[in-house]
């Protein structure tokens, strides 16, 4: 059993735990090519089936440190994986921020899923996990990512140039923040 739930109108988000952790190879496989520019290139090890259980137990490792917050969004209806967002490099002290990156499987986008998603587990960030920052990065051609984020509150702070590696090559990214008005002082 996963040691959270957040629920919404048509999504479960939990952490899959590392026994079901072929569910979660079985939906890359699945997306894999749907993801491929939006991804960085991986080694065949990563796709291996030991290489997801482990990062499972490392998932569940990390939430319990409190250092990452790594989600799979589930339909509701009939618990077929259609995402996944997580909340990665979670600092405490005076930054009390992380970092937001998040996919969903092609069959699943349009809908207003991945937006029902991230408000709801942005509020457990904040309101549970008491951070005051949220960061994102979207490419610039990425223009849903852009639309998304910028209808949950996240604003724009800059341009990254050649930020990350994705699909083999180093991309530049647009550099987004959604601030906890909530968040007190540490």
């Amino acid at each position: 059993m996963s040691p959270i739930q957040i629920t919404t109108p048509r999504l479960l988000l939990d952490i899959v735990s590392p026994e079901n952790a072929h569910l979660l190879a079985a939906w890359d496989d699945q997306n894999r090519r749907h993801l491929a520019p939006w991804e960085p290139v991986r080694d065949l090890e990563w796709y291996a089936p030991e290489s997801y259980t482990q990062r499972q137990q490392q998932a569940l490792t990390q939430f319990a440190a409190g250092t990452a917050l790594p989600l799979v969004l589930h339909d509701r209806l009939s618990g077929d994986i259609v995402g996944r967002c997580n909340y990665s490099n979670i600092v405490r002290g005076p930054f009390l921020a992380c970092n937001l990156g998040y996919s969903l499987a092609a069959a699943w986008q349009g809908k207003g899923l991945m937006a029902e998603a991230l408000k709801a587990a942005n509020n457990y960030v904040f309101n549970e996990l008491g951070l005051h920052r949220i960061m994102a990065a979207y490419m610039p051609a990425n223009t849903r990512s852009a639309r998304l984020l910028a209808r949950l509150g996240f604003e724009r702070e800059g341009l990254a140039r050649s930020y990350l590696c994705i699909a083999g090559q180093w991309e530049d990214h647009v550099l987004t923040a959604l601030i906890n008005p909530g968040a007190g002082r540490v």
